[in-house]
């Protein structure tokens, strides 16, 4: 019994040491995620104006988002649309990326470096106001249509064209999920390809048959972090469009949020926006984890959701 004391005491004295280096995250957390998410969960109940102290009013924000805030609906369209336009070719275009970056190249690794600088740097201001200027109506990229007589287009200003504009600064920020989708191409067996020569498979059954299905946990877990991000956009859609761009063609829902809060100085309701805005990632996640038994394999065969 004796020797057991000192092995105890070594074992909580870990303990402490383990707590006494991650409380800087400990404390992080408390103070800057758990305690924020809470209060936004309060003051989603009151009338709060950031000046005057918050009077609880009840279910009033969440009715009057639902009866009488029409551009609520207008930025909820809005970000559906833009989820379903960046989503499917940010993950698209970074598998096909992915499988090019796979082949035996000179200096492959540079490639693999030169294509990831895009998600360091796409978040940025500064590359939202070149995205700005590169697509404005005399802009870079109508000046190159120019040179081979094409007719530019306005980019920014049709609401038909400005929400793809805006979707492609964010399709081009795709070098996280290329970075997974590199991992899973290394992982698959090489023996499967050899089989596929031997029974006469082209690249594009191969691809479709061993590549793309062995990658399907990858792609789950890429597609539900894109659609997080995507339904929490806003750096890039404020800093090209602030106004929400032509007859509101580009107010995301992250834009009508911000402008609620610190514009309009309504941050109860802005809270109630930003829970109502939480449910809704949580439905469409609940919905892609539903749906990934269907077409999401692993190799033994057993259920990850």
């Amino acid at each position: 019994m004796a020797a057991t004391k000192p092995t105890v005491h070594i074992k909580r004295k870990y303990q402490y040491i383990g707590l006494l280096y991650i409380s800087p995250w400990l404390l992080g957390f408390l103070c800057l995620e758990l305690y924020p998410f809470m209060m936004s969960f309060y003051y989603s109940f009151t009338s709060f104006d950031l000046i005057n102290p918050p009077k609880f009013i009840g279910l009033k924000n969440y009715i009057d988002m639902f009866t009488k805030d029409d551009m609520f609906y207008q930025s909820l369209k809005v970000t559906l649309i833009y989820a379903l336009i960046a989503v499917p070719a940010k993950l698209a275009f970074a598998l096909f990326v992915a499988v090019v970056l796979t082949a035996k190249l000179r200096s492959v690794n540079i490639f693999r470096t030169v294509y990831y600088l895009p998600s360091i740097l796409g978040g940025s201001v500064a590359i939202a106001v070149l995205w700005r200027f590169l697509f404005m109506k005399e802009g870079i990229v109508n000046q190159m249509l120019a040179t081979v007589h094409i007719p530019g287009v306005d980019w920014l200003g049709n609401p038909n064209i400005a929400l793809y504009t805006i979707s492609m600064l964010n399709v081009w920020q795709f070098g996280s999920s290329m970075v997974l989708f590199l991992a899973g191409l290394k992982q698959v067996p090489s023996e499967l390809y050899e089989v596929g020569r031997v029974d006469g498979a082209s690249k594009v059954r191969m691809f479709f048959s061993v590549t793309l299905p062995l990658l399907t946990p990858i792609l789950l877990f890429n597609m539900i972090m894109q659609i997080v991000n995507a339904f929490q956009e806003f750096t890039g859609a404020f800093v090209i469009l602030p106004d929400g761009g032509p007859l509101k063609s580009t107010y995301l829902f992250g834009m009508k949020l911000y402008d609620e809060g610190f514009k309009f100085l309504k941050m109860g309701y802005a809270s109630s926006l930003s829970w109502v805005l939480f449910a809704i990632i949580m439905l469409f996640t609940a919905l892609v984890f539903k749906s990934s038994s269907q077409w999401a394999h692993y190799e033994d065969g057993g259920d990850k959701r």
